[in-house]
């Protein structure tokens, strides 16, 4: 049974270090030794911040990758035309559970991204900053560093700035969903939203990106834009950071120069060599066999190129002594889950995908594979945001990754290899990181079932109909967000048959 990744992992520089300056001497860089290691930050206009963004090429490193400079120029056009102040939004809110870059910068060095976020801030004209968090060692690492710059939530101040907590899910981090949490509303994705650079926070233009293109931009200003892209690679120049877990010692959050072999980041890591895959990009990317992560690099350009994805920044190699599909069929569970349960086609599709999936392994042929192929084709493009697409990507490119085994469990009678739980994901209701065996599990009891078919309607994350109409629960543990749901679904069962069970080794 795999474990979280910590909060804050352990970090590692190839080469000279940027972002993670001054690392190795404190664990967190107040404001006195963040200038004493970086330095003021420079004013800038909002046309020379727009111009610093395009010369250094910045992108978004929250996964989707967008140009930066193109919605400095969009929000500030927005603000002109409507008349309104703008917002800055920090989007600190890691949902992926193999991701921690973003909480390794807010826990470690909050400083240099509030530097870029007040920047674009001043640049702009903005009134309000937010910051979005998920944890509470990001939380109050963000609150202390407001407090040192006496930045508050209050009236008369030139920056109004506050930190907003939202739940750990992988739903949190998208953009829409921070917005209306940042709001007072519900973390999670509208129905139908409008472009943060024309309507955001409070309805004002908001400039909305991740963690580290703010301490990006920090960098770049106090580099200029000669010193920032003298390391990387021409379209993509500076460092990134990337989360490596999985088959190495311990997690680590490294810091590279763009453009990196990803075989040397995993070495430094210290990968075995011997692997049988390298999924790239988190939960929402991509598998790349070992042949083809061996020959990338680590940058968008490349990485796509190959099939792969930066994403989030994750990358996860996996050994030899595991079932690759297994561990992809973990994580398509916990990403069924994680839907936000307002689209059809997430809320119904993932299930679907992850069930089909599960066919597969357990020898339902040429048609099971055909049905996860359906399944996914059927959620992507179809949802309120990103989340059925990126899941539908993740596991068709384990069919493609892993041939062989796909075959074995086809054609034959499985790979014979167990599923070891490589991949991290959060624990479940219920579980400890003491005692991760002990998570609250949906249970049939098979001498009372009559197949009504109730609990699949109430709760299909977890619940489908198998082929002869019994229902077949998905092998996850049942997530905070769904107790409730399952505890309805338990009690509204007609025969009685369902209940909710502790693990064998719970207290």
């Amino acid at each position: 049974m795999s474990r979280p990744l910590p909060d804050v992992p352990d970090v590692l520089a190839l080469g000279l270090p940027r972002l993670t300056a001054g690392f190795d001497t404190a664990l967190r860089l107040d404001r006195r030794a963040h200038l004493a290691v970086h330095g003021s930050a420079p004013r800038l206009t909002e046309a020379q911040a727009t111009d610093l963004a395009e010369a250094v090429a910045l992108r978004g490193r929250g996964g989707a990758g967008f140009p930066f400079a193109r919605k400095l120029r969009a929000v500030g056009r927005a603000a002109r035309r409507r008349g309104l102040r703008p917002a800055v939004v920090v989007n600190g809110c890691e949902g992926e559970p193999a991701c921690r870059k973003d909480a390794v910068l807010l826990a470690r060095a909050p400083h240099l991204v509030l530097d870029g976020a007040l920047l674009a801030a001043e640049a702009l004209g903005a009134g309000t900053l937010v910051v979005g968090v998920t944890r509470a060692t990001t939380e109050d690492s963000v609150r202390e560093a407001l407090a040192e710059r006496g930045l508050a939530d209050r009236r008369g101040r030139a920056v109004r700035a506050r930190v907003v907590r939202l739940p750990e899910r992988l739903v949190s981090g998208e953009s829409s969903a921070l917005l209306r949490a940042a709001d007072g509303g519900l973390p999670l994705p509208p129905g139908r939203h409008a472009r943060a650079s024309e309507e955001g926070l409070g309805g004002a233009p908001t400039l909305l990106s991740n963690t580290e293109t703010y301490a990006q931009l920090a960098v770049a200003a106090r580099l200029g834009a000669d010193r920032y892209t003298s390391t990387g690679t021409a379209d993509a120049p500076g460092t990134l950071l990337l989360t490596v877990s999985g088959a190495v010692p311990e997690p680590r959050v490294i810091e590279a120069p763009s453009g990196v072999p990803l075989a040397y980041a995993l070495r430094a890591c210290g990968a075995d060599p011997a692997l049988q895959g390298v999924l790239t990009g988190g939960y929402h990317g991509a598998w790349l066999d070992t042949t083809t992560a061996y020959g990338a690099t680590v940058s968008h350009a490349s990485l796509a190129a190959c099939g792969g994805a930066l994403g989030a920044g994750a990358v996860v190699p996996l050994p030899v002594d595991t079932c690759p599909l297994g561990e992809t069929l973990r994580v398509a569970h916990w990403l069924a889950a994680e839907s936000a349960g307002q689209c059809g086609p997430c809320r119904l599709g993932l299930p679907s995908v992850a069930g089909a999936l599960a066919d597969v392994l357990a020898g339902g042929g040429r048609g099971a594979l055909e049905a996860v192929r359906e399944a996914a084709g059927g959620v992507r493009g179809r949802g309120a945001c990103g989340h059925p697409d990126g899941a539908a990507r993740f596991t068709l490119s384990a069919l493609s990754a892993f041939t062989d085994d796909l075959a074995a469990h086809v054609l034959g009678g499985g790979c014979g290899r167990g599923t070891a739980g490589v991949l991290p994901l959060p624990l479940p209701a219920g579980a400890s990181a003491a005692n991760p065996e002990s998570a609250e599990r949906l249970a049939v009891d098979w001498t009372l079932c009559e197949g009504h078919g109730l609990c699949a309607g109430l709760l299909p994350e977890l619940v489908r109909l198998g082929p002869d109409g019994y229902p077949a629960l998905a092998d996850a543990g049942v997530p905070t967000h769904l107790r409730g749901r399952a505890l309805r679904a338990v009690r509204r069962c007609p025969a009685l048959a369902l209940h909710l069970d502790k693990g064998a080794d719970a207290p």
